[in-house]
């Protein structure tokens, strides 16, 4: 096997943005399996769910709410901590960033590793780099739920457990039965796992199908229209889960070393993933995290350049 270069940082491609209204005044904007954005517009004001990663990229978001309301944007949520959902938050000018207690503890506990981190695996998703002020900082947190009025249109943010990370919140828009899930719910793009807890997330899962949402704006993938479809892209993100999580459980238990371990989850995950998006840049980071999890470590171990290169020199070098 020939050494792979390092994560994404080969992937210089642009990518088409599509900006489509999945419910009555709701917008995703998705991009080929880059990072997307929800926006939800309401009476007075509108809501915007993830902010990409810089406040140049978060402009191209910016322009095309224009496109469709004249309404200022009033809060900005955050799913979940990583940079490329939070960093660019600055340049909307909200009123409010909002998140989960739970996010914000681990904005303390590691958002800077993972800024670095981040920006060293995927440099195409960090356009401006230098016009980040620094941190993004949740300005409102709750631990569970609470509930944003835009006018009279009611946001329920629900933190329905972990998954992508523990801290994950969901957006609901009840007059529309419409869902923003962040990376709990990716389509035909791989499931970025490094960070996440992998036993939980099929639960968390469960709990968002029992919505019945209408359409779902995804973390990662094509805006999901109809029922059906929202059902397949969470039926494929607990395949690729559970699949990933399986394939590290029964090679932990086997005594498998971590490189063997990742050959043992190609063998299972290759034939029915390796088409999605950014699935080989994800792999090595969602085996070792598979490892650690099936291995008895609950807590994420946090990543870092340094640790980041490491790895991938061990997994996934010649």
């Amino acid at each position: 096997m020939n050494a792979k270069g390092f994560a994404s940082t080969g992937d210089m491609t642009e990518k088409k943005i599509t900006f489509s209204e999945i419910g009555p005044d709701i917008y995703a904007f998705t991009a080929e399996g880059d990072p997307n954005t929800a926006v939800i517009v309401g009476d007075d004001s509108c809501l915007v769910f993830d902010a990409q990663a810089t406040p140049a990229m978060a402009n191209s978001v910016i322009e095309r709410v224009k496109t469709v309301t004249d309404k200022p944007i009033k809060y900005v949520v955050l799913s979940h901590y990583h940079a490329v959902r939070v960093l660019g938050a600055s340049a909307y000018k909200a009123q409010g960033i909002v998140a989960s207690q739970e996010t914000h503890r681990l904005i303390m506990e590691r958002g800077q590793q993972d800024w670095d981190s981040e920006y060293g695996r995927f440099p195409r998703l960090f356009r401006d780099a230098e016009s980040i002020p620094g941190l993004t900082w949740p300005t409102i947190t709750f631990e569970t739920g609470m509930t944003l009025y835009l006018g009279k249109r009611e946001v329920q943010l629900i933190h329905l457990g972990a998954g992508h990370t523990s801290g994950d919140i969901v957006a609901w828009v009840p007059d529309a039965q419409v869902m923003c899930s962040g990376d709990l719910i990716e389509f035909h793009s791989a499931c970025y796992c490094g960070d996440a807890l992998l036993r939980e997330w099929p639960l968390t899962l469960n709990e968002i199908r029992d919505f019945n949402p209408k359409a779902v704006a995804p973390g990662r993938g094509d805006a999901l229209k109809g029922v059906a479809t929202v059902n397949e892209a969470i039926a494929m993100t607990r395949d690729f889960v559970t699949s990933l999580y399986g394939a590290a459980e029964l090679s932990v238990a086997k005594g498998r070393t971590l490189k063997e371990t990742m050959a043992a989850t190609r063998a299972v995950m290759d034939p029915k993933f390796s088409s999605f998006a950014i699935y080989e840049h994800c792999l090595p980071f969602n085996v070792s995290r598979a490892f650690d999890e099936a291995s008895g470590i609950d807590d994420p171990v946090i990543w870092t350049d340094k640790r980041d290169r490491e790895m991938w020199a061990a997994l996934q070098g010649g």
